[in-house]
C-alpha cells in the first residue's frame, strides 16, 4: 500500500483513491446512460412537499476522474493531432 504524497488528495491510501476512481467511473457511467435520476417527495402533515437533491454533472464526473488519475500516476495521453497525408 503506497501513501499519496502531493497534492489535493495528499495522505490517502492509493487503495481507497483507486477504489474512489471505479465508483467515479461508474458514476459516470450511470450519469452518461440516464440512469441516475434524483428526485424525491415525501408528506407531511401541511401537505406534500417535493425536494430535489443536486446530482454531479457529467464535466463534475469528469473532472474528479482526471484528478483521482493525476494522483495515482495514471497517465491518459491526449489525443494525437489530425495530420494530412501527402502522396
Amino acid at each position: 500500500m503506497a501513501i499519496i504524497t502531493t497534492g489535493i488528495f495528499a495522505g490517502m491510501d492509493d487503495a481507497v483513491l483507486r477504489a474512489q476512481l471505479t465508483a467515479a467511473q461508474l458514476a459516470l457511467i450511470k450519469l452518461q446512460s440516464g440512469e441516475k435520476n434524483v428526485q424525491l417527495q415525501y408528506a407531511q402533515g401541511d401537505g406534500s412537499k417535493s425536494v430535489t437533491k443536486k446530482s454531479a454533472t457529467v464535466a463534475e464526473c469528469t473532472a474528479l476522474i482526471v484528478q483521482l488519475q493525476q494522483a495515482l500516476g495514471i497517465r491518459c495521453a491526449p489525443r494525437r493531432p489530425m495530420r494530412f497525408l501527402r502522396r
